[in-house]
């Protein structure tokens, strides 16, 4: 506990609008990290006099949107080949990434259009992947960037939202935060299991 306690001190301290953003880049790329530890955790800290929550805000937006520029550009200058091989190459299975995942991410895409960058922010297992498909159909630059920060900002103030009601209820939640940390820990180590036997499955139906 003790461990874990300090961890999220030194995580909480060095909390400000650059890290915020650099890691609402990397959520919002390729790269599996979720914004669900990003956002709510500056909010928090905002609720505490540390930051301005509408700081917060704009810098986790403006990174989301850098993130999605990368995924955008990467998919339009490699092209759908080199895209799906880096899907089920070995460092593309290390970022959990897969064909299946690309696939499921294009066909959102196709059936929503220009609207799926906005809606896919909002839908897990797609939010992270949407702006590949915008990337691979050349989607207008101007559309692009106006329904990602319509959807990564809606999603930013909801989690901006829990993270004020959980400083509004710290006293509540602390005695149960060594059981909240190992459940999410729980959790997020039963999500790679089931993504590995999932691509496992795939694999071997291919076969």
């Amino acid at each position: 506990m003790e461990i874990i306690n300090s961890v999220v001190d030194w995580y909480m301290a060095n909390l400000n609008y650059f890290t915020v953003a650099l890691l609402m880049v990397i959520e919002s790329s390729f790269i599996p990290f979720p914004s669900e530890v990003v956002i709510p955790f500056a909010a928090y800290k905002a609720a505490q006099g540390g930051l301005n929550v509408f700081g917060v805000f704009l810098a986790g937006t403006a990174g989301a949107l850098v993130g999605a520029l990368v995924n955008y550009y990467l998919a339009l200058y490699l092209g759908r080949p080199i895209v799906y091989k880096f899907a089920e190459s070995r460092i593309g299975r290390m970022l959990l990434l897969s064909e299946a995942k690309i696939v499921h991410a294009e066909e959102y895409f196709v059936r929503n259009g220009k609207t799926s960058t906005f809606i896919g922010r909002l839908v897990p297992a797609v939010r992270q992947l949407i702006s590949i498909p915008a990337g691979l159909a050349r989607m207008n630059m101007k559309d692009f960037i106006v329904y990602t920060v319509a959807g990564a900002g809606i999603w930013n103030i909801i989690l901006a939202v829990i993270g004020y009601f959980i400083y509004d209820i710290r006293e509540q939640v602390f005695p149960y935060i060594e059981y909240i940390l190992y459940f999410l820990g729980a959790v997020f180590i039963i999500y790679l299991i089931w993504q590995t036997r999932k691509r496992k499955k795939i694999k071997s139906n291919g076969k």
